[in-house]
């Protein structure tokens, strides 16, 4: 098993060095990739080729870039001239995000996710393997298009920069049972949001036909403390965001994969109380059993112990977040997961 850092996107401010130290004491201390993220602040790539830029050998993914950020092409465009500066160490995290977000930033329509899903990622593996002029016959992204507007001399083109592989990993987040059984046939890795090794056949039968070598690397917030109630409260906050906010009422996947792992009473409360403003309550009402499950948190002798549950899971890389993050916690969890 191995060990990613996610840093995830920035808050009000930059990062002072723009995460270069945390990343080079990842890197030095056995890491396997460090990835960034964007949600309607910093985007995705930025901040990645400027770590990649102070880094030689940890894998730098997108967790994730939003597909309706950009086009496929656009898309494929930056992932190609990244993975040329780095030296082939880019991974291709994507997702579809939500509709608010997709909506209400982007100004895109949020219908047919899957569909959408499915010519991103052909049209990225065209212009990787860069075997001809590429195509899409649509809907959603047409190449040449050829609707409302069109002047009618598009033509099909092919990249003029010859990619470094065509083969460059392409990973996706995903939630909803169809979703998750598609990534495991399209892509080569899955990143969950969350996910409990205690709780495997939640997602057993969707990712049994994965292909060979199918990564899966969920997020783990990381909070070593003696107190494990204490340890706990920013990985119920999170949640507590995720399921009550990150949605509307009727459009919430975070807290849908909640309920199908067993805690459907808990994840309507949840957002009944932060959807009416009420977000400590939302809080302390997420189940520490649950907050402990999907996270490593506690003294580092049971985060040693429950590491175990992990080996024995799918999982293939631990993407360690958390809260202030410093080197010596790094090194801690390097020590006793690698």
């Amino acid at each position: 098993m191995k060990l990613g850092l996610m840093l995830g996107y920035w808050s009000a401010q930059p990062p002072a060095d723009g995460n270069v130290g945390i990343a080079r004491s990842a890197e030095a201390l056995g890491f396997d990739s460090i990835w960034t993220a964007e949600s309607w602040g910093n985007d995705v790539f930025t901040p990645l080729a400027w770590i990649g830029a102070h880094t030689s050998k940890i894998r730098l993914g997108t967790g994730i870039a939003q597909l309706s950020a950009r086009t496929p092409t656009a898309c494929a465009m930056a992932a190609l001239a990244l993975d040329h500066l780095s030296g082939g160490r880019l991974i291709l995290g994507l997702g579809v995000s939500g509709p608010q977000v997709v909506e209400g930033w982007y100004g895109q329509p949020f219908a047919k996710p899957l569909a959408r899903t499915r010519e991103y990622v052909d049209i990225i593996r065209q212009v990787m393997r860069r075997a001809g002029p590429v195509t899409s016959a649509g809907p959603h992204y047409p190449l040449p298009y050829t609707g409302a507007g069109a002047t009618g001399v598009g033509k099909p083109l092919r990249p003029i920069t010859h990619p470094l592989r065509a083969d460059l990993p392409i990973y996706l987040g995903a939630e909803g049972p169809k979703n998750v059984t598609q990534t495991a046939q399209i892509a080569d890795g899955w990143l969950p949001v969350y996910y409990s090794p205690f709780r495997q056949e939640v997602y057993t039968d969707q990712i049994q036909d994965a292909r060979p070598g199918f990564e899966i690397a969920p997020m783990v917030l990381l909070n070593l403390d003696d107190d494990l109630a204490r340890a706990l409260i920013p990985v119920k906050a999170m949640l507590a965001f995720y399921v009550g906010g990150m949605g509307s009422q009727e459009h919430n996947f975070h807290k849908n994969l909640m309920c199908r792992m067993g805690f459907e009473a808990e994840a309507n409360k949840i957002q009944e109380f932060f959807l009416a403003g009420r977000q400590k309550e939302a809080v302390a009402l997420v189940p520490d059993q649950f907050a402990d499950e999907i996270s490593l948190c506690g003294p580092a002798a049971r985060i040693r112990d429950r590491l175990q549950a992990w080996r024995e899971s799918p999982v293939t890389t631990l993407l360690i977040s958390g809260v202030n993050l410093g080197e010596k916690d790094l090194q801690t969890i390097a020590e006793l997961a690698l």
